[in-house]
């Protein structure tokens, strides 16, 4: 019996001792060396491959933080991302303006950069239609259809469907492209890709399309055959190509370090080929004032477009 409360008595000492112990704010015990990068995914081997390389190099500069492996973590969607964020599981997140914003909002992830791919730090949306069409600006499109990418999507889905509500019009969702919209609708199906995109417009499928600026000029995308068919009627305000974000109480000095390398990544040789894996990436930019609003113009969008569309 009495080996049996002594026993108990170290039991009891050492869960007083194990609650007492403080809790890294990353809410990953015995994790603090650990910097964990996340991505939302439809193919996470093809994105391990893509997102390792350029982590491993900022890793390798953060050692005297007590920051010595680097891991990848992915998430099938915004929500589950969110969900990591706000429990610590992840620390840095490389993803396109809407989602960084939409991050923001669900899971208080603060902007740390720009991304600038191939060359690219901003883009718009290019809403185009047939080059015989009787359409000529936004406002023709009420009562017509329009084909968008996808939901998670910023310049081919979010910034359009913004647009057309700052515009006074109400995007409609249509379950094909040859449903008819309400008279005072913009009817929109998702295409997938944006060779689809140009595709249903240059076939007649649809009325109208929007795409980036980016893929607009990219052949591959808009190849020149069909593009010589099509004809633009708006352009939107330029957006950021793509953001990385932070949780919120990641350590300060582990952010500053990361952003400081992230930086200066462009001026070394040694980076070169993580940066053109790490999705093309070109370089990194501070968040400047004019890309801070374009950032809360989106924020603004995105919550619009929820209550209003989705």
């Amino acid at each position: 019996m009495q080996w049996g409360l002594l026993g108990l008595a170290c039991l009891l000492l050492a869960g007083a001792c194990m609650a007492a112990s403080p809790v890294p704010s990353s809410g990953r015990p015995d994790q603090r060396h650990v910097l964990v990068l996340g991505r939302i995914s439809d193919d996470p081997k093809s994105h391990y491959a893509q997102l390792q390389p350029l982590l491993d190099y900022v890793v390798a500069h953060m050692h005297d933080l007590g920051i010595t492996e680097g891991r990848v973590l992915m998430a099938r969607d915004a929500q589950q991302m969110a969900s990591y964020l706000r429990r610590g599981r992840v620390d840095w997140v490389t993803e396109t303006a809407s989602t960084a914003v939409a991050l923001g909002q669900r899971a208080d992830a603060r902007p740390l950069l720009l991304t600038e791919r191939s060359g690219v730090r901003e883009y718009h949306s290019v809403f185009f239609v047939r080059r015989e069409s009787q359409l000529h600006q936004l406002a023709d499109l009420r009562g017509h259809t329009l084909a968008l990418q996808n939901s998670a999507s910023t310049s081919a889905y979010l910034v359009p469907a913004m647009t057309l509500l700052e515009n006074g019009l109400v995007p409609q969702i249509l379950q094909e492209p040859d449903d008819t919209p309400t008279a005072d609708a913009v009817g929109y199906v998702f295409a997938r890709t944006e060779l689809n995109i140009a595709t249903f417009v240059q076939k007649g499928m649809v009325d109208a399309g929007a795409v980036s600026s980016v893929d607009w000029d990219d052949e591959r995308r808009v190849p020149p055959a069909f593009k010589h068919d099509l004809r633009v009627i708006h352009r939107t305000a330029p957006y950021p190509r793509a953001v990385e974000v932070v949780r919120a109480d990641l350590d300060p000095q582990v952010r500053d370090r990361l952003q400081q390398v992230l930086l200066q990544a462009a001026q070394d040789p040694q980076a070169k080929g993580a940066l053109a894996r790490f999705f093309g990436t070109s370089g990194f930019h501070r968040v400047d004032a004019r890309m801070l609003r374009r950032l809360d113009d989106l924020k603004r969008g995105l919550v619009r477009v929820r209550m209003e569309v989705e």
